[in-house]
């Protein structure tokens, strides 16, 4: 395999982009599990991205007009290496990026993921594209029926599972070290990441992990079956129905013969009982009973979970993105915290009030923040930070506790009235905040806080510790001390984040 070679800072950076790790799922692969790669003969150029997996297009006019997406094709199964190593022998750490991108945008081959910059921190830096959209996440009975395993759906996250697992068997010869393989993501990277700690499938495949704006789709008030494989074995009729497929034929050849543009012109929706963070999306992972056995909020208040050492956090306005443009008015606002909240609603108003029209987009962002996002890191980060579940059989799920380091991130750049916002943190982890030069002036401050954070990440993918150099420490994170680092204008420890409203998602959630 030939990649490409660049010095950056003095160092030899080499990159190797589009490199297979499955056959293209195309055809009879179409909805089934990753299958391996066909073996080479002839050294093969790894130097151009490959395609994106298949999505529909971005909006345009905001700001992650500095995401593009580029070409789409159904073989998308391809990584990207980064790696300073001078040799095989280096054996130097390993981050693995899952992306975003609400399980139906995104791919490994964005510039803001370019892993250039952590490289030259002594990093083996991957990026990899899983399936997305009704590809990589539809469930249907049929599918079920075919499989030999009786499920469906899920697609996505095996891609994943079989990226790590490339990694795992390959990465060795890029100069990274297997035995110290490192998983971040953010949003439904981070979303993957909460579910493969707590899936059979992915134990052994790596040794740390960074969650950044992850939640539990399915950690939600009251009882949801959005998440299960019945209620998307259910939702996979629908979205067939839509399609035109005949229920009495073979539906299975029926959908496998549909374009692109026939699959994704469908607009399914979401399953009618979900949570509060599972809507909006339409595709997203389930509880099949195989990768995940069980709903993964359950698994992780049971402690039935990988122990890894974990670094998690989110942002302090995530909420603004998904809201922006919203109205409604105060009689909805608090009739649908009512719906949500139930016999807690008054406490939940009292936290987020709203009196007028104007308040009540502010409020509701507030609370999908605080609920949504920083209290799902606070449970996540309790439940890795305390003894797991006695691990048995061969499952490997379980066992004692790990080391665990909470933030939030608060930096607003360019002043942008979004705020801290979701996904605005990644820059500065990549080391790309030179990006945000196409919307505004890049200040100073910036790129000194992306050297800071990325720093935090390189640290801990070395050694399971982000803290060294002349950067301020970071506590540990314990549940009765409840510290977590601030990351932004000023970076320094505090306690106590979001503690009322956290509190309060615990006790609606029966967690107290």
């Amino acid at each position: 395999m030939t990649g490409a070679r660049e010095e950056v800072e003095g160092r030899d950076i080499w990159t190797f982009k589009g490199v297979p790790y499955a056959a293209p799922p195309v055809g009879e692969l179409r909805w089934q599990a990753p299958r391996p790669v066909a073996s080479w003969t002839e050294p093969r150029e790894s130097k151009t991205y490959s395609p994106s997996c298949p999505q529909e297009g971005q909006s345009e006019g905001s700001m992650v007009d500095y995401l593009p997406v580029g070409t789409t094709s159904e073989d998308c199964l391809y990584l990207n290496v980064w790696s300073p190593a001078a040799s095989p022998d280096d054996r130097l750490p390993v981050m693995v990026w899952i992306h975003g991108g609400s399980f139906e945008s995104g791919s490994g081959s964005m510039p803001v993921y370019e892993g250039t910059n952590l490289a030259t921190r002594g990093i083996v830096v991957v990026t990899i594209n899983y399936r997305l959209g009704p590809l990589g996440f539809l469930a249907h009975p049929a599918l079920s029926a075919e499989s030999s395993e009786g499920v469906s759906g899920n697609y996505g996250l095996l891609d994943q599972v079989a990226a790590l697992r490339w990694v795992r068997n390959n990465i060795a010869g890029f100069g990274g070290d297997p035995a110290n393989v490192t998983v971040f993501g953010e949003s439904a990277g981070g979303i993957s990441i909460l579910d493969l700690i707590v899936s059979p499938l992915a134990v052994g495949l790596f040794d740390r992990a960074i969650v950044q704006s992850g939640i539990l789709l399915d950690y939600g008030f009251g009882v949801s079956t959005a998440g299960t494989l019945e209620a998307a074995e259910t939702a996979g009729e629908d979205y067939a129905r839509l399609l035109g497929v005949d229920a009495a034929g073979d539906v299975l050849a029926q959908m496998r013969a549909k374009t692109l543009e026939e699959l994704l012109g469908v607009a399914a929706a979401p399953a009618e009982e979900s949570s509060l963070m599972e809507q909006g999306l339409t595709w997203k992972p389930i509880a099949d009973g195989y990768l995940l056995p069980d709903l993964p909020s359950k698994l992780w208040a049971e402690g039935i979970r990988q122990s890894v050492p974990l670094l998690i956090g989110s942002n302090a306005d995530e909420g603004n993105a998904f809201l922006a443009g919203l109205t409604v008015s105060v009689g909805d606002y608090e009739a649908r915290m009512r719906q949500i909240f139930g016999p807690h609603a008054e406490e939940a108003l009292a936290l987020w009030p709203a009196v007028t029209p104007e308040e009540v987009t502010p409020a509701f962002s507030r609370m999908l923040t605080e609920v949504g996002f920083a209290s799902t890191a606070r449970f996540a980060a309790r439940a890795m930070s305390a003894p797991g579940a006695a691990t048995t059989g061969a499952s490997g799920l379980g066992g004692p506790a790990a080391p665990v380091y909470l933030y939030q991130f608060t930096r607003v750049p360019l002043d942008n009235p979004l705020g801290a916002f979701h996904g605005v943190e990644i820059p500065y982890v990549f080391g790309t905040a030179g990006l945000f030069s196409g919307l505004g002036q890049v200040l100073q401050t910036d790129y000194d806080l992306s050297a800071t954070i990325s720093g935090y990440w390189t640290r801990f993918a070395a050694t399971g510790d982000p803290n060294g150099g002349e950067a301020p420490e970071w506590p540990r994170y314990d549940e009765v001390s409840d510290r977590h680092l601030e990351l932004g204008d000023t970076i320094g420890a505090g306690f106590g984040l979001h503690q009322a409203a956290c509190d309060l998602a615990d006790r609606v959630r029966g967690l107290d």
